[in-house]
């Protein structure tokens, strides 16, 4: 009850998918004070119980929360809802190649959270996250703004790590973006780059350490393109840097802090595309996504945006080819 009387909504989350992506966004949205009820759902219960009492037993350390699991019960008077379930990538295996794996997994969830007439907001996490985002919205018949993909946030994190580590600069005086599709045709918006609110074209020839800018630039791009698959390599998944992106959507909406975050949504003429979700700037608030930036790209960034779309245009394409249940029933 807040000081006027009224009874204050509780800012709850539910997570659907208790695996290490799940998992480690808990660990973190309980660290950051932003919830007052995190709900974990998944179809093992030993995973989902063992996550839970795990968590739990943190919360002497962390701000107050309640952390339980649930049941598809919990969707209706969820604030957020964030779908991490589904099949993992494997060592070798592309985003894409995950679709026809995930997509009736995803459509059958997002089909569950509208029934239950879940009025906040339905957050994509499972990958091909941009394809997986198209095919909620279609089965959950909601409103684009309400049914987004974590999208490149963490590539655009990825990116401003690099940036930062190369210019020699405090990450958090780097502002830079990552496009298009979450994976292989995804690319760096340099013309939105900026250094302290230097443009890096600027900032760059002018800092003395760069020996050879475009060269260097070619190799940056490269590297937030293949960390994925690097890390992936290495142990088999990513996790943690994943959990802390959500956790900045997660404030992003249940503060209504309209932050500019590149999530995934569909875009409706945006950029000169229709009927594709991807990565674009977009105003994240309470109620998902209240605005999408149009902002001005160059001739090389626009063509390498409407090539990321015919990608995930295929995709989708190739779901209706073999007749899957996953967008249309």
């Amino acid at each position: 009850m807040n000081k006027n009387g009224n009874f204050e909504q509780r800012r709850k989350v539910v997570v659907v998918g208790a695996g290490s992506v799940g998992a480690s966004y808990c660990y973190a949205l309980a660290q950051s004070g932003l919830a007052d009820e995190i709900v974990l759902i998944d179809r093992n219960d030993d995973l989902l119980q063992g996550q839970v009492l795990d968590l739990v037993h943190g919360q002497p350390f962390f701000p107050t929360v309640n952390i339980r699991a649930g049941s598809s019960l919990d969707y209706k008077d969820a604030q957020l809802v964030v779908i991490t379930a589904g099949s993992s990538q494997r060592p070798g295996e592309t985003r894409l190649q995950l679709l026809l794996k995930n997509a009736d997994i995803v459509g059958s969830i997002a089909k569950d959270i509208a029934e239950h007439k879940c009025e906040g907001v339905m957050l994509i996490v499972s990958n091909p996250v941009d394809v997986l985002t198209y095919v909620a919205l279609k089965r959950s018949g909601w409103d684009r703004g309400r049914v987004i993909g974590s999208g490149t946030v963490l590539d655009s994190a990825r990116f401003r790590h690099l940036l930062s580590t190369h210019c020699g600069v405090d990450v958090h005086n780097v502002h830079a973006y990552i496009l298009g599709e979450h994976g292989d045709s995804e690319f760096a918006a340099w013309s939105m780059t900026h250094v302290a609110g230097i443009n890096i074209d600027e900032y760059c020839p002018a800092c003395g350490r760069c020996t050879n800018w475009e060269i260097e630039r070619q190799q940056i791009e490269q590297q937030v393109r293949d960390s994925a698959y690097h890390i992936i390599n290495y142990k088999g998944s990513t996790h943690y840097a994943v959990g802390l992106a959500l956790v900045k959507i997660t404030g992003a909406i249940l503060r209504g802090q309209n932050s500019v975050l590149t999530v995934s949504i569909l875009l409706e003429g945006e950029f000169g595309i229709k009927d594709v979700c991807l990565s674009v700037p977009c105003i994240v608030s309470e109620g998902g996504v209240n605005k999408i930036l149009s902002s001005h790209l160059t001739a090389e960034e626009t063509t390498s945006l409407s090539r990321s779309a015919d990608i995930l245009r295929k995709a989708v394409d190739s779901m209706q080819a073999n007749n899957l249940s996953s967008i249309k029933e």
